[in-house]
């Protein structure tokens, strides 16, 4: 028998997922739209399902989730979506479903941690103990570990939603998160740049647009770095997919240090990663999680 591992990044508009065997090579990969959440799960099934060969044995499953979740495992809602911004989302058990659907154990975690675990396993902060994952697409959400443990379990830290000091041309603008408006998520996301200046994949590397999110992004990786002082943070979600937006934010973090913690642009280029696996940091981030357990 071939054992097999399910990796599913739960994105607020993607679902990813990847099938990996014992060697960690993978199998079968797939996109589902995320659209409610009887029809997105039950697509997930159907894919797993569709791509397990009589000879293969489904070993476990783990979901890199957008939440905010129930991580407590000594509670009933373990695995739910709590208040969230993802209209029909909230009270979803995906881990419960999934589980039930499956007949394996189902292990879930917010998107950030999960790709935080993956990018200490296999990308670019491999044997960093005090590291952070940023993802930067929808919405905007950290992972933290701290001297090997991810922080905040059983809950998990709300980072993007931390206040941020606005840019001298972005004071007019409200922000688009529905709970606190301007807060970095509300300025920063991918959809928030939509709300201001379109389609961000058309927009020119100059235009302010680019300046304003990297100052924003640069506030919030100096903020982790006076609490913390980590040895790395990577970057990743689908608006760090443009080519310049890493420098610009570096190039920020060295202005606002300006000599104090001697970020200087080779230590800032140490400091500041891209996601070592890329846009498929999520759904490995699933896959570690799966095979933690293993």
């Amino acid at each position: 028998m071939r054992r097999v591992w399910v990796g599913i990044d739960g994105g607020g508009t993607t679902f990813k997922i990847i099938l990996l065997d014992d060697a960690r090579t993978i199998l079968h990969r797939t996109r589902i739209a995320t659209t409610s959440p009887g029809e997105t799960l039950n697509l997930c099934v159907d894919f797993i399902r569709s791509k397990l060969e009589e000879t293969d044995s489904l070993s476990a499953v783990g979901v890199a989730m957008f939440g905010p979740l129930n991580l407590d495992k000594d509670n009933s809602a373990y695995g739910a979506v709590l208040k969230t911004a993802k209209p029909g989302w909230e009270g979803a058990n995906v881990r419960q479903v999934l589980q039930d659907a499956l007949g394996v154990p189902v292990f879930i975690d917010t998107d950030v941690n999960g790709a935080l675990l993956a990018e200490q396993r296999w990308g670019n902060a491999k044997h960093k103990r005090d590291a952070a994952y940023m993802t930067v697409g929808t919405g905007i959400g950290v992972g933290l570990s701290i001297r090997g443990d991810v922080a905040g379990r059983p809950s998990h830290p709300e980072f993007g939603h931390i206040a941020v000091k606005r840019h001298p041309a972005d004071l007019d603008f409200k922000g688009i998160c529905p709970f606190h408006g301007d807060c970095l998520e509300g300025l920063a996301s991918a959809k928030a740049l939509t709300a201001r200046f379109g389609d961000p994949t058309k927009l020119p590397p100059d235009h302010i647009g680019w300046e304003i999110v990297a100052d924003y992004l640069a506030q919030a990786c100096y903020a982790l770095y006076l609490a913390t002082r980590l040895d790395v943070i990577v970057l990743g979600g689908g608006l760090m997919q443009a080519p310049h937006l890493l420098s610009m934010v570096r190039q920020a973090v060295v202005a606002m240090d300006n000599s104090y913690l001697g970020l200087i642009e080779p230590a800032v280029e140490a400091l500041i990663q891209p996601a070592g696996l890329g846009d498929d940091a999520g759904a490995w981030g699933g896959a570690a999680l799966a095979l933690t357990h293993d």
